[in-house]
């Protein structure tokens, strides 16, 4: 498992919140249980297995949303 964190472009609104989070969770390979949108900073958080997908699949799948996407940082648990 690796730990993310996904630095997104300003979010406007609460319901930007729960559309990123119900995306990031639906993808198969992230930990549902770990994953942290958070409006103030920006950031997304979350848990994925490496081996079943890369940080820029969940990248992908945020930007077809219609966000910016400025930068991922990744550590290995």
């Amino acid at each position: 498992m690796q730990k993310a964190t996904i630095q997104l472009g300003p979010l406007t609104c609460p319901s930007c919140v729960r559309k990123i989070e119900g995306a990031v969770k639906s993808i198969d390979g992230v930990d549902k249980e770990s994953v942290n949108v958070m409006f103030n900073s920006s950031k997304v958080k979350f848990d994925l297995n490496e081996e079943k997908l890369a940080v820029i699949d969940v990248e992908r799948a945020i930007r077809s949303l219609g966000y910016d996407v400025i930068k991922s940082q990744v550590k290995a648990i």
